[in-house]
């Protein structure tokens, strides 16, 4: 990741809103990138479509597949899926993506596998595994779009990179740094994250990779207040 590429071949950066926790109005997304030669790629799904018990503080929205319809796109249209984590408000509508290759962290995916926290969504993220692509750290999807490994929140957690031609950088925080208050160089023990210290690395590897870029754009992964402001389906970032 040291390496600028020479250009993008992603074009365009869909946001959406797909459902919120009333009770903190906190929103609950997922992005959709879309690429020169006509690639769609989806960063995480959002809510199951039935909440189960275990979610009953949240709230659905319009949901992933819905928002995808308005600008034209079937979920056999999606190739691939980034997913961040395992967690049921990112991971909901995993299995609603029948031709999709999932790309998710080797270590959160072992882990996931045994953990209780993991076990009401399973049935959305335990794909089979020809359809999973297991990375391990920070890796370049292709030329544009990175990955990058942020554990804390949860074991194999990952953040995302996106270079834009026109807007610039943009570092899709996700659940490393989920609101802007939190982007510092201070310990953040605030019970949200399985590991504050190493959500710390995390958020601090996170700010470096800012400096060097000096990118337009950090998106925090459910801050209302900033999600208020920004464009999203079917207004885009290019």
């Amino acid at each position: 990741m040291e390496e600028r590429p020479p250009r993008s071949i992603v074009k365009r950066l869909y946001l959406m809103q797909v459902g919120s926790v009333p009770e903190y109005q906190i929103p609950i997304v997922c992005y959709l990138v879309q690429t020169e030669d006509g690639e769609n790629i989806l960063i995480d799904t959002g809510l199951p479509e039935v909440l189960p018990e275990e979610a009953s503080d949240f709230e659905n929205g319009e949901d992933v597949v819905r928002q995808l319809a308005r600008i034209g796109l079937e979920p056999g249209d999606i190739g691939t899926v980034i997913s961040t984590h395992y967690d049921i408000d990112h991971a909901g509508r995993h299995a609603a993506f029948p031709t999709a290759q999932y790309v998710v962290q080797r270590v959160h995916h072992l882990d996931a596998a045994g953990n209780p926290r993991f076990a009401a969504n399973r049935p959305e993220w335990d794909q089979p595994m020809e359809r999973i692509r297991l990375v391990d750290g920070d890796a370049e999807l292709l030329p544009g779009l990175e990955l990058i490994e942020t554990s804390g929140h949860v074991p194999g957690h990952q953040s995302v990179l996106v270079r834009l031609p026109h807007t610039g950088t943009v570092v899709l925080t996700v659940d490393a740094v989920s609101f802007g208050q939190d982007f510092t160089r201070d310990l953040q023990d605030n019970g949200r994250n399985e590991d504050p210290e190493a959500i710390r690395r995390s958020t601090i590897k996170l700010l470096d990779l800012t400096e060097r870029e000096a990118p337009c754009l950090v998106v925090f992964g459910h801050d209302q207040a900033q999600w208020a402001g920004l464009k999203k389906l079917p207004e885009f970032y290019e």
